[in-house]
């Protein structure tokens, strides 16, 4: 049972407080006790994401009214709060709109649920299967929902993620049919491709559409993975045919052929020609390490795939990779590789997204020189978040020859720093003399 203290407005340093407390708290040895406080902290946990939803919605309604008396037009009153909500929980912007939805919806739609959330009966994830579930009906349809399913807290009690969201989807059915068709169609529309980074230097390549195409698609795959099977001589495994036959046929090559397409791998040279053990890094990818990066390079020269070498440059101590001026304003190929190579991924802190933007850190309207010291790789949501009013970015250099580093300013003042990640061609040599010479070639500014 939870009991308020008190009813003055909740601050930030009495949840920090607390936190202290917990961090400095000693395991529990006894068993019962040790159970019952599990329980204790996941009511906590609970209760936790309930207040954030309810200080989410506050904070874009204020932020919304502040722009809305200033007189802005419509289209900018909720411009850039979902990253000031990512970046606030340490995610992305693409989750920080999600957040933001799900708050809005429990504070103006889904009291019942928010009141279950609060009383650390439902979880995060089962209040998102809540509201996604409903998110296609109309607003009376999502609160008769909420009613019917959390107004008494015994209707969902000890009920799992896949009851929870089957109650849900029977009753939105029940109430409104063609929702679901508009809902499906809507899903359609997002169909996409995808990759993600797997174990063991191999990744995921997922394709997103409708179900009766992906069974086609499957069906498709496991026939003639089966013929090739059949007509024998195919050391190969079904999954293993299956996987090649995905390669081939989307490149239009064989899958023992590589890739067709320029793929990126940045090795030191001590790395690929003395048999060093630095890892390397694959663009688009991640860090691999030295001796697949090795093998990779020697399967693409065993085979017909075109090979060519660029030599980048990084400060042997930091990793730091060297700038590339230039007068231009739009980021010419070359400084866009570079700020590819360097950044990695979109450079917001806790986006993980692709580069899709070259930025200039200041802008150019204001002076920003294109220059890799003053770009930035940003996914396209981080780049046009930044665009808006209130926010401000600047490239710091807090010592000679540290890596590119930079710093978001979100229109409440806050400050997020990015550094770039080091470049895995650091070496230094075992002569003194030769050290102090590769040291002298970097000592203008680098990227």
């Amino acid at each position: 049972m939870v009991t308020a203290l008190q009813d003055s407005p909740l601050t930030s340093d009495e949840v920090l407080r607390f936190v202290a407390r917990l961090q400095a708290s000693d395991v529990v040895v006894d068993a019962a006790a040790g159970i019952d406080l599990i329980s204790a902290l996941e009511t906590v946990k609970c209760v936790s994401v309930a207040t954030q939803a309810v200080v989410t919605d506050a904070v874009a309604t204020a932020i919304s009214a502040e722009r809305k008396e200033l007189g802005k037009p419509k289209a900018q009153w909720r411009s850039g709060i979902a990253s000031q909500i990512g970046l606030a929980r340490r995610e992305s912007p693409n989750r920080g709109g999600t957040h933001l939805g799900l708050a809005r919806a429990l504070v103006h739609e889904m009291p019942h649920t928010l009141a279950r959330l609060k009383a650390g009966e439902l979880n995060e994830w089962r209040v998102m299967i809540l509201a996604r579930e409903t998110a296609c009906l109309t607003v009376d349809d999502r609160r008769t929902i909420d009613e019917r399913l959390c107004a008494d807290p015994a209707t969902l009690a000890g009920a799992g993620d896949r009851t929870i969201e089957g109650r849900a989807r029977a009753l939105a059915n029940e109430l409104d049919a063609a929702s679901q068709v508009r809902r499906r169609a809507k899903a359609y529309a997002a169909r996409r491709t995808s990759t993600r980074p797997a174990p063991e230097s191999m990744g995921f390549f997922t394709v997103l559409t409708s179900m009766e195409k992906m069974v086609c698609m499957w069906a498709t795959l496991r026939r003639d993975a089966d013929t090739i099977i059949n007509a024998g001589g195919d050391t190969r495994t079904r999954d293993q045919i299956m996987a090649d036959l995905v390669f081939e046929r989307i490149t239009g090559t064989s899958a023992a052929q590589g890739p067709p397409v320029t793929v990126d791998i940045v090795i030191s040279d001590s790395t690929l020609l003395a048999g060093g053990d630095t890892s390397a890094y694959l663009h688009g990818y991640g860090d691999i390490p030295s001796d697949v990066a090795r093998q990779l390079i020697r399967d693409a020269l065993d085979s017909e795939t075109h090979i060519a070498l660029r030599r980048l440059y990084a400060h042997p101590k930091s990793g730091a990779l060297t700038a590339v001026e230039s007068t231009s304003r739009g980021f010419p190929t070359a400084l866009g590789r570079l700020i590819d190579l360097r950044d990695r991924t979109c450079r917001t802190p806790w986006c993980d997204a692709p580069i899709r933007h070259h930025d200039h850190i200041r802008p150019h309207t204001a002076g920003g020189k294109t220059s890799a010291e003053n770009g930035a790789g940003l996914c396209a949501a981080c780049n046009y978040a930044k665009e808006g009013e209130g926010w401000t970015a600047e490239a710091i250099r807090d010592k000679r020859n540290a890596r590119h580093r930079y710093r978001l300013i979100s229109p409440t003042g806050h400050t997020y720093d990015s550094s770039a990640p080091p470049m895995p061609v650091v070496e230094l040599y075992s002569s003194q003399i030769e050290n102090v010479m590769i040291t002298g070639l970097f000592d203008d500014d680098a990227a």
